[in-house]
């Protein structure tokens, strides 16, 4: 009987410890997330990962989005929806890519 009460304790215990380190983890990004919001500067290494990781890759969007417009132009035409087509797959993609200050990518996504 003893054995089953130490595991219950323990099991219980252990419950206790993870989820006061998931509350406080979860405080911690929100005081990171409140420092970013205040510091809307882009950073030396944010600037560095926007011309080498987001930039190509907004290229790369931009460009495949470009021939999936072409090649779903018939269906949306009569669909009725080719501009918001446009929109969303050549427009916002070259937007990001070549619409905004270097290192700067907050508010450039659009809310879902």
């Amino acid at each position: 009987m003893e054995v089953k009460a130490m595991n219950r304790w323990i099991k219980r215990s252990l419950a206790l410890a993870i989820a006061v380190a998931l509350i406080f983890s979860t405080a911690g990004f929100q005081a990171v997330a409140q420092d970013q919001q205040v510091a809307n500067e882009p950073t030396a290494p944010g600037m560095i990962a926007d011309l080498v990781l987001l930039r190509p890759l907004g290229i790369v969007a931009t460009a495949a989005g470009t021939v999936f417009f072409v090649v779903s132009l018939p269906f949306s035409e009569l669909g009725g929806n080719s501009k918001a087509a446009y929109q969303k797959l050549v427009v916002d993609p070259a937007r990001f890519t070549f619409g905004r200050p270097l290192g700067k990518i907050e508010g450039v996504l659009p809310a879902q």
